[in-house]
């Protein structure tokens, strides 16, 4: 008896195709299939991964197909090749699973058992985005993934004013590897190392060096800091120092969705290229819509659940005391916004008609007005706030975004010697600031709210956080509080909001809830709504204590 079959799937080039499909078969494989346009015609087209062969072999045992021996052993051979590795992964991560005999790290510094769950994973793979929260100890994980000499040399990404630490803190704390930090961004000849270090800001450079292929591994750290893809220099560069880095490819980010969940797209195709497909692939099979120009993911938890499937990503969270959270509103000064107001107002005017640039370049321009005037008109009742904390004898970690409302903290609370770690300090600058806050020298540090991303050491000495400004996206809070949660911290850390009434705090409060949904789902399906922890009696206390020395 000769069997039905319906259609054609051939191998070409990287790509599986489905030809000569009966209609209601087609509509059936793009239920099953999202990324195939629900518009296109024959023949289809589905890029060659092995969990595209574990589903196709999977449709055509309900709908058989002409095959071919050679493309059949192709497709079997990549469904198996799925399954094996999904097998592996997931003994890997059993509660009772005992990994090999770790050698390479210093007497007493051995990775921690979830640490070396993580690093079999990553070498399993090859491929890794490593999520785990804040203070899990990410970085010593993926010293330990590189630390073995089929990985070296290895290229480490990093911020800024992170290259120091990373260095001094991590690999030679650690490890016996020899590291050198690259110097600016013209290429020389490098020394001999097991490990360099680069920064997002000088890779740019480097581009003909990665080309060469000499590094075997990569790590990006914080790669967040890369979720704009190749449309930037830094993004194309990193692009090339990863599919040049064949044998170890690895990111490191408690929070790799900053925005919109599609910012997950440029991360995970660095790790891993054509794993959620070609970018149009993508967007057609988990986006919907956009927000303000960005698409938005549908449905957070099936993509975070999907990326743990095919485990690309893997996350740890941390238990214990949760985050005192409390958000106390300032006021505004109306006075301040008014002396503004032409300015906003002509801008405001471009954004509603003028031409495709204009509008645009005016839209930047109004957001950042809006802030900056926002932080101003509000910045002397941020300070007053602060300074109860102070006269308290409390160190605080005061985080802003704009020069002129710094300028305003450093006038209001220069009695405390405040130091900074901001956007305009050199690496080096930042390092002294942070060295004064340690060792206590001062109570204060202000902060820029995207300098801190990977910062280490502020929790040894502080355990408040006050965001004096906001920003649009929740992660870059939670990395700043990050700086005070993690290991090493004795108190119950207290998170003050201080938004006011007026300005653009109201409507970047509103958005933040869209983006913190879209993050949450990515990166913990499933995981529901986090209840937020708030007690506002210490502050209270305190608020009682400083009217009462003021009276007296």
């Amino acid at each position: 008896m000769t069997q039905t079959t319906y259609g054609q799937l051939i191998y070409s080039k990287g790509k599986w195709e489905l030809a000569a499909v009966p209609p209601h078969v087609a509509i059936r494989l793009k239920s099953n299939f999202q990324r195939i346009p629900k518009t296109s015609t024959a023949p289809y087209s589905l890029t060659d991964t092995p969990d595209i062969c574990a589903d196709l072999h999977w449709f055509i045992q309900r709908y058989p197909v002409e095959i071919s021996v050679p493309d059949m052993k192709r497709l079997t051979n990549g469904k198996r090749s799925f399954e094996a590795m999904r097998d592996h992964v997931e003994r890997i991560l059993l509660p009772d699973y005992q990994p090999p005999a770790f050698s390479g790290f210093r007497d007493g510094l051995a990775p921690y058992p979830n640490q070396l769950q993580a690093i079999e994973v990553s070498r399993a793979r090859g491929r890794l985005l490593l999520m785990d929260d804040v203070g899990l100890g990410k970085t010593v994980t993926a010293l330990g993934a590189i630390n073995e000499g089929r990985y070296l040399p290895a290229a480490i990404v990093v911020e800024p004013h992170l290259a120091t630490q990373w260095r001094d803190d991590f690999v030679a704390k650690f490890t016996t590897l020899k590291c050198h930090v690259i110097k600016g961004m013209k290429p020389y000849s490098l020394p001999s190392a097991d490990v360099y270090i680069f920064r997002y800001s000088n890779i740019a450079g480097w581009v003909d060096i990665f080309a060469q292929g000499i590094f075997r591994s990569v790590i990006f750290d914080e790669i967040q800091q890369l979720r704009h893809g190749p449309s930037t220099a830094k993004g194309a560069a990193a692009q090339i120092l990863a599919h040049h880095a064949g044998t170890l490819r690895m990111g490191l980010s408690a929070t790799p969705i900053f925005n919109y969940g599609d910012e997950i797209f440029p991360i995970i195709e660095l790790i891993e290229p054509g794993a959620l497909g070609a970018r149009d692939e993508f967007i057609r099979e988990w986006c919907s819509g956009s927000g303000n120009g960005k698409y938005v993911v549908k449905d957070p938890d099936a993509l975070g659940t999907y990326l743990r499937e095919q485990h690309l990503v893997l996350r740890r969270v941390r238990s214990g005391r949760p985050i005192n959270t409390i958000v106390h509103e300032v006021p505004f000064d109306q006075e301040v916004a008014d002396s503004a107001a032409d300015l906003a107002n002509t801008l405001a005017l471009k954004v509603m008609t003028g031409s495709f640039v204009e509008r645009g370049q005016a839209a930047r321009e109004l957001d950042m007005l809006a802030r900056q005037i926002t932080g101003v008109a509000k910045a002397r009742h941020v300070a007053a706030y602060v300074r109860i904390l102070l006269e308290s004898g409390i160190p605080v970690l005061l985080a802003g975004w704009h020069r002129e409302v710094y300028d305003i903290w450093l006038k209001e609370l220069g009695q405390f010697n405040p130091v900074m770690y901001t956007g305009t300090e050199s690496p080096a600058a930042k390092d002294r600031a942070k060295a004064a806050f340690t060792a206590g020298e001062t109570n204060l540090l202000i902060i820029s709210l995207r300098s801190g991303a990977g910062l280490d050491g502020l929790q040894k000495r502080c355990y408040t956080a006050v965001l004096g400004e906001l920003d649009w996206s929740p992660k870059v809070h939670e990395q700043l509080i990050g700086r005070l949660d993690r290991p090493g911290q004795e108190s119950e850390v207290t998170a003050i909001y201080l938004p006011t009434n007026g300005g653009s705090d109201p409507l970047i409060i509103g958005v933040l809830g869209l983006k913190a949904s879209q993050s949450r789902g990515i990166t913990d399906p499933l995981a529901g709504v986090k209840q937020v922890y708030s007690d506002e009696s210490r502050i209270k206390l305190l608020a009682q204590q400083y009217l009462k020395a003021r009276a007296a």
